[in-house]
Parts: structure tokens; C-alpha cells; sequence
């Protein structure tokens, strides 16, 4: 019965033994070197600039100031640690009167008549960070960039068609624009 026992003990030690330089070593090792072959993704996919980190093609952001594009609606104000919706459903009187509220103040940035402000510019994403605008938000918003970095129309809408990607596979989802990357070739651009 001893004898068994002490059998059972060895052989649980071995598989102990085993399975931790299995699980805890060799399995990490193996993760860890998939995600060096692909380095922009194991490391966030990082935009850089110069060297220096600006972002991740990921995750959006907001821009301040009337020489970037600006990116859709957060509703956790582009922070990474509260990605999520409003939860507003679409009577919510709240959200009402904030598309109404992001409608006039589109409108009035762009110089255009609130019924043209399409309606990525109005609501959030379900994550609140989303790194995309559809193509006719980009484009509504090219003259004022234009005129603001003192480049030709031709030149932003090129930058526009280069930050544009589209549809995965040829036929799922819909065209969209990576804002950080549109911008960070803004500033290439002058």
C-alpha cells in the first residue's frame, strides 16, 4: 500500500514537473515569440512619428483645433480604461439633444447645412473608440482643413484616399478613414 502510494507521489511530481515547464515555460516562450513576428500588433500598433509613439491605429482620440480632422463622438472621452456606450437608446432625450447639440456644431465648423452632417459625426461607436470616420465625414471635413493648414483640397483629399481603407474581405463592413493616421500625414504633408 505504501509502495502505491509513493508510486502515485512520483508520478504526480513528474507530471507536476512536466507540465510546468510545459504550461509555465515553453507555452509563453511560444506566445511570446508569435507576437515578436508580428510586432505591430503584439505591441498595440503603434503609429510613430518621427520616432515617437502618437498613438495606436486602434483606438481613437480626440484633436483640438480646427487644423485636424476631427474624429467621432466618445462617450467615454476617448479613454481607454472606460471603453464603452452611452446606453442611451435612440428616444433617450439625452442622447436627442446631444446629436442635436453635435449636429449645429458640425454644421457650423464645416459651413454646411446641418442636414448634410453624416451621422458618424453625431453618435459614438459601441466602444467609444473608435479610430474611424466614413469617407463622406473626411470629406465634408476637407476644405477646412485645407484652408487652415494652407494646403490645395487636391492634396488633403489625396491624404484622405490613402488614410482610407476598405471593406475587409472586399465585402464586409463599410469603407472608413483612420483619423490618427490622416493626421500624423497632415503634418508630413507641409
Amino acid at each position: 500500500m505504501m509502495r502505491d502510494l509513493s508510486r502515485q507521489l512520483v508520478a504526480a511530481a513528474r507530471l507536476l514537473l512536466v507540465l510546468t515547464v510545459l504550461l509555465g515555460v515553453l507555452y509563453p516562450a511560444a506566445v511570446w515569440a508569435v507576437g515578436r513576428a508580428v510586432p505591430d500588433r503584439a505591441d498595440g500598433s503603434l503609429l510613430r512619428v518621427d520616432g515617437t509613439a502618437v498613438g495606436s491605429r486602434l483606438l481613437g482620440q480626440g484633436f483640438e483645433g480646427d487644423q485636424w480632422f476631427q474624429s467621432r463622438p466618445s462617450a467615454g472621452d476617448w479613454d481607454g480604461l472606460a471603453s464603452a456606450p452611452s446606453n442611451l437608446g435612440p428616444s433617450n432625450p439625452d442622447l436627442l439633444e446631444a446629436v442635436d447639440e453635435r449636429r449645429a456644431e458640425v454644421a457650423e465648423r464645416e459651413g454646411v447645412d446641418p442636414s448634410e452632417v453624416p451621422p458618424d459625426a453625431l453618435t459614438a461607436s459601441a466602444s467609444g473608440l473608435d479610430p474611424h470616420v466614413s469617407p463622406e465625414y473626411a470629406d465634408l471635413q476637407v476644405p477646412r482643413v485645407a484652408r487652415e493648414r494652407g494646403l490645395s483640397e487636391d492634396t488633403v483629399r489625396a491624404l484622405v484616399d490613402r488614410a482610407t481603407s476598405g471593406r475587409a474581405l472586399g465585402f464586409l463592413g463599410e469603407p472608413a478613414v483612420n483619423v490618427l493616421e490622416l493626421n500624423a500625414s497632415l503634418e508630413r504633408a507641409e
